[in-house]
């Protein structure tokens, strides 16, 4: 199972986890209760999941944070690029920006990171 891939209920619970943590894992399987009609060990079985991913870490009763949302999401999207573009950003951008037209303002949001990099090279 890859790291950055989650299922729709997956990626459901890791919202919920990165919207109130830190929780305590007793106070999280009252709300999935509320929210997924889960019983206490579907959402243990499913921290547990996500705990082995390195996505969260439950210490002592306690559900906190190991990876952002953020820091998730990059993940996802260097993955993505890496399995179906061989790591080339610049290949997703061509197919991508053949699909959906860039609007001027991504092009230069575009143009500044490029520009930022460029000067941290030099």
């Amino acid at each position: 199972m890859e790291a950055y891939k989650l299922g729709e209920m997956e990626a459901r619970f890791a919202d919920l986890i990165w919207e109130h943590a830190p929780i305590r894992s007793g106070e999280l399987t009252k709300l999935c209760e509320d929210k997924f009609d889960w019983k206490r060990t579907t959402t243990y079985t499913m921290l547990k999941r996500l705990c082995e991913r390195g996505i969260f870490v439950n210490e002592s009763g306690m559900v906190n944070v190991k990876m952002t949302k953020e820091e998730f999401q990059s993940g996802q999207g260097s993955s993505f690029i890496e399995e179906h573009f061989d790591g080339s950003l610049p290949l997703f951008l061509a197919a991508f920006s053949r699909k959906n037209k860039l609007s001027k303002e991504d092009v230069e949001k575009l143009q500044q990171m490029i520009d930022s990099y460029s000067k941290e090279d030099a």
